[in-house]
């Protein structure tokens, strides 16, 4: 039974996305917005920090989220364009993945929340992927690790080909 659903997002291309929900290009990869941030704090390791930061961030097919760490987990929510692919390596040396989108039937998730501490990185086969990211406690810069490729590559080089892919050197 073929059905069809209503996509409110359907007609705007990638570069409308962007200029609508005023995008910016992010350091990792694609572009974001903060949507929120909680005006609650928790104290951690001394500090106040946010209890949670939530941001737009559309990917391209040609334009990636690179190899990354952060020190608090992050949830992904699926809203709209290609399917999204969540390429993780995990602290003990395994790859995984899980594709985000909207068709469940073929085991797709409509959300994934990416443990911290996991290095990971985003691909979108075709054209974009719209998501919002919420992490919690709050994201901050200093708990961002972007990867250099050697130095992934001198750990973990039986995941050498996805390594080359994400890590932009």
């Amino acid at each position: 039974m073929n059905k069809s659903y209503f996509n409110p997002l359907a007609p705007m291309d990638k570069e409308d996305l962007i200029r609508t929900l005023e995008l910016a290009p992010h350091v990792e990869g694609g572009y974001f917005r903060q949507t929120k941030k909680a005006s609650d704090t928790i104290n951690l390791a001394g500090k106040g920090r946010a209890l949670y930061t939530s941001i737009y961030f559309l990917l391209e097919e040609t334009n990636p989220s690179h190899f990354h760490r952060l020190t608090a987990d992050e949830i992904w929510y699926f809203h709209a364009g290609s399917p999204l692919t969540v390429h993780m390596i995990t602290a003990d040396g395994h790859y995984e993945v899980v594709t985000l989108g909207l068709d469940i039937s073929k085991g797709q998730q409509l959300h994934y929340c990416v443990p911290k501490g996991t290095i990971w990185g985003s691909t979108v086969d075709k054209d974009y992927a719209l998501v919002s990211c919420l992490v919690a406690p709050g994201f901050e810069f200093e708990d961002f690790e972007l990867f250099e490729r050697v130095d992934l590559l001198a750990t973990y080089l039986e995941h050498k080909e996805m390594i080359e892919r994400l890590t932009r050197s």
